[in-house]
């Protein structure tokens, strides 16, 4: 299933994030996927996460395919070449896999192999640009491939509530002239700044998702406040989950909030992206709340 098509339609879709394991056993991600997930149109599989080494994006999206599931395949700059990036898309492409995220990637300082060489031969846009490349039925080297060319929903992200939103705008529209079809959003906790980027944004006319994240307690919204560029949790939202600790570690708090700010940015966005960081559990519950 290719999610611009669904777009092209006017469905609302809503996709959710898992991140595989630090290992090959992915019996439980795809247990807790098809348990709480199913509500869903599409899971999005990261890319070694923060610069943690873990399983591979695709094999995952293989294997969540298989499953019945709708997978979208992030790839990052970060640890492949213009060659080996262009081949996993060939190859994904021959897997059946459709949708992707396209990213630059969280510098390998920041994750559990801090001494691995970053790579960045491309960016965030130079890998939309290869990929509509492929589309074309060449290589960015211009050779031309074998057989017929693949298609994919070519998916981006911005972060509408960033401080620099002339900036957000600016990256938006490479990536869009890049050939991005559709744009995922860093997680929303200010409606209003949401609403507001949408104003200007929507004179692209590519579909965008409302980036969801749960808020899990006090601790986990001031490290996101601190470290999480883009990012910023209001006093007041800090204020109700600090009011009843027991709703809040079982995530009845965060669930409400999350719920409350899809409702209110629903109507200017064409979807949800959910990352739920381990609280797959509550993702039915969310979206039985939010009206979805």
């Amino acid at each position: 299933m290719n999610i611009s098509e669904l777009f092209q339609r006017g469905e609302f879709v809503v996709s959710a994030e898992v991140g595989p394991p630090k290992g090959t056993n992915i019996d439980h991600l795809v247990e807790e996927a098809k348990t709480y997930l199913s509500g869903v149109t599409a899971v999005n599989v990261t890319d070694n996460q923060s610069s943690v080494m873990r399983l591979g994006s695709l094999a995952t999206c293989k294997v969540l395919k298989d499953e019945g599931l709708t997978p979208i395949y992030q790839l990052t700059c970060r640890d492949r070449n213009r060659i080996a990036l262009q081949s996993d898309l060939l190859s994904a492409a021959m897997l059946g896999i459709e949708n992707l995220l396209l990213l630059t990637g969280d510098h390998t300082k920041m994750g559990d192999h801090p001494q691995a060489k970053p790579v960045f031969d491309l960016d965030s846009v130079s890998l939309i640009h290869a990929v509509k490349q492929l589309e074309s039925g060449c290589d960015l080297g211009g050779n031309e491939l074998v057989g017929e060319p693949p298609k994919f929903a070519k998916g981006a992200v911005v972060s509408p509530c960033s401080d620099s939103v002339d900036a957000q705008l600016a990256k938006m529209e490479r990536k869009v002239m890049a050939g991005a079809d559709y744009f995922q959003t860093q997680a929303v906790f200010e409606p209003e700044k949401f609403i507001s980027f949408m104003e200007k944004a929507k004179q692209f006319g590519k579909p965008v998702q409302l980036g969801i994240i749960i808020p899990k307690s006090v601790g986990m919204a001031r490290f996101m406040n601190a470290n999480v560029a883009g990012i910023h949790v209001p006093e007041s939202m800090i204020d109700e989950l600090k009011a009843d600790k027991e709703k809040t570690k079982a995530g009845i708090t965060g669930v409400e909030i999350a719920a409350r700010i899809i409702k209110e940015c629903k109507p200017y966005c064409q979807g949800i992206h959910i990352m739920a960081l381990g609280w797959e559990s509550k993702v039915p519950d969310l979206l039985k709340q939010a009206g979805l």
